[in-house]
């Protein structure tokens, strides 16, 4: 039975019980796998509105991943890299090893890669230090911040009009991601929640309301 329409912000902000505020205006900072989403919402009476919001449907943790298997590839020489691309079955285990990488990193501040390649002969092996995966996301994760700038300024708000910051998708584990918005709005964004299931959590506690 559909009982109501929940936008995800709303879902988000319901999660952390932002609705028993009263009110306040809230930037949700939602960084998935593929897209990107930045809304401001404003709480009145408890209830929300979403005023502006942008995003980038191209934009997220794949573009991490790519970002990761270009650095392992430049560990390799020109040769090895096109026998290396030219299989699908190794591209997918790098992908597969950049991906691992990436997940060891938002909690590490480094990791080992280790992967042989059937067929070739060839391993590759690399440290890999979370400073240098964040040096290669920075111009991604910038992007993000620019979407920020253009929604406060679509909703004629400045940084400092913004209470509350909550993180949504999974990509928000990222820790430069969280430092950044820390920096950003001078205050730690709301990430105590997972990020992959706070949507979810939201409309649960708005349907249990109904």
């Amino acid at each position: 039975d559909v009982l109501r329409i929940i936008n995800e912000p709303t879902a988000a902000a319901l999660a952390y019980g932002l609705d028993r505020k009263g009110a306040g205006t809230i930037l949700v900072y939602d960084l998935g796998g593929g897209t990107f989403d930045v809304s401001i919402l404003k709480l009145t009476e408890g209830v929300f509105k979403v005023i502006a919001t942008t995003g980038n449907t191209a934009l997220g943790g794949d573009d991490f991943d790519r970002a990761l298997t270009a650095l392992l590839l430049h560990e390799l020489s020109d040769e090895e890299r096109a026998r290396v691309s030219a299989s699908p079955t190794n591209r997918q285990l790098l992908k597969i090893a950049a991906e691992m990488a990436k997940k060891t990193l938002s909690s590490q501040e480094d990791t080992v890669i280790n992967l042989e390649f059937p067929g070739m002969e060839l391993r590759l092996k690399r440290k890999l230090l979370r400073s240098v995966y964040e040096d290669a996301i920075a111009p991604l994760v910038q992007q993000t911040l620019d979407a920020i700038e253009f929604v406060l300024d679509d909703a004629d708000l400045d940084l400092e009009d913004i209470d509350e910051v909550v993180c949504v998708g999974g990509s928000t584990r990222t820790p430069l991601v969280r430092k950044q918005l820390h920096d950003l709005f001078g205050k730690a964004p709301h990430t105590e929640l997972n990020p992959d299931e706070v949507v979810a959590m939201g409309a649960a506690i708005q349907g249990g309301v109904l």
